[in-house]
C-alpha cells in the first residue's frame, strides 16, 4: 500500500511550483494533485514491501524443491540406464 503521507507530500511541493498568481486556490491544487496521484497509483498493480518478501520465499522454497526433484529424478534415471551387475 502507498504511503499516503508521501502523496500528500508530493502532491504539497506540486502545488507550490504553481506560478503565485494561480496559488489562491493552492489547497485546491493539492488536492486535485493528490486524487491524481492516488487515482494513478491504484492502476498499477503494486503490493507492500511484506507481501513481496513472503512471495519471494515462497518462490526460493518453491525453487529447492524443484531442484531436489530434478536430482530424484536424475538419479532415478541413472539408474535405470545403468543397472547394478548382477550375480
Amino acid at each position: 500500500m502507498i504511503d499516503l503521507n508521501h502523496l500528500d507530500d508530493l502532491a504539497r511541493r506540486l502545488s507550490d511550483l504553481v506560478p503565485p498568481g494561480l496559488r489562491e486556490s493552492q489547497e485546491e491544487l493539492q488536492q486535485t494533485f493528490k486524487s491524481t496521484l492516488q487515482a494513478g497509483l491504484s492502476k498499477l498493480d503494486l503490493v507492500t514491501r511484506e507481501e513481496f518478501d513472503v512471495q519471494r520465499a515462497v518462490l526460493l522454497r518453491t525453487r529447492e524443491k524443484l531442484e531436489a526433484l530434478e536430482r530424484a529424478v536424475g538419479a532415478a534415471l541413472e539408474a535405470e540406464r545403468n543397472p547394478p551387475p548382477q550375480h
